[in-house]
């Protein structure tokens, strides 16, 4: 896949540790508001306002992200992220995807939760240089949309809002119901969930031991 100046690619990052319905929904309703011709899943290497965070191993992220995705062939795995030595920073990885896709207008994918914590991502102006950043409102959060403005001047020309179902699903609470027992059917896609409980993520030490 080469870029030209009319390709349109989608970008959603994160630690996908797991991916739900919340990450699909938000990229099919992207993909078909916004015209575009692919929906990159990037996940994280190792996200450096994370410290310590304990992720799986990103041989099982990159699995559960293949395994969600593998029915929609407009929704691409990327390794952009992960096959790079850190520091892990979002306006890195997307300097890297603007040199393999030469010419292409990007569109970045993420939740108001994420736009209300942006001014303390790692250059945002440099990321809005490079992506028009595609927002989905997630219950509970606003941005300051006028303090955004005033730090970083003309980011409301570069943000569109998506008129996106209110999933209020989050990676945390998952791996949270695996862990006590709960269900996760019909949070996550079948071939995610059978990839969880085939290799054992997110239980108790005790338990996988």
């Amino acid at each position: 896949m080469t870029g030209g100046d009319s390709l349109r690619l989608g970008v959603l990052g994160g630690t996908f540790d797991p991916p739900h319905y919340g990450h699909l929904a938000l990229a099919e309703t992207a993909r078909v508001q916004l015209g575009l011709a692919r929906v990159l899943f990037v996940p994280a290497g190792h996200p450096p306002h994370k410290p310590g965070y304990p992720l799986s191993p990103a041989i099982h992220r990159a699995a559960m992200v293949r395994a969600a995705i593998a029915d929609n062939p407009a929704f691409v795995l990327s390794r952009v992220d992960l096959d790079r030595p850190g520091p892990h920073y979002t306006v890195d990885m997307l300097t890297m995807l603007n040199r393999m896709f030469r010419g292409a207008d990007f569109y970045f994918l993420m939740g108001s939760d994420s736009l209300a914590e942006f001014l303390t991502w790692r250059d945002p102006v440099g990321i809005i240089r490079q992506v028009t950043l595609a927002v989905m409102e997630r219950p509970g959060w606003t941005a300051d949309l006028d303090a955004l403005e005033r730090e970083i001047p003309g980011i409301r020309e570069r943000m569109v809002w998506l008129d996106a179902p209110l999933l209020d699903l989050s990676a945390t609470d998952l791996r949270r119901r695996v862990r006590e027992g709960l269900p996760i059917r019909y949070l996550v896609p079948p071939a995610v969930e059978s990839y969880i409980r085939e290799h054992r993520l997110y239980l108790p030490s005790s338990e996988i031991a």
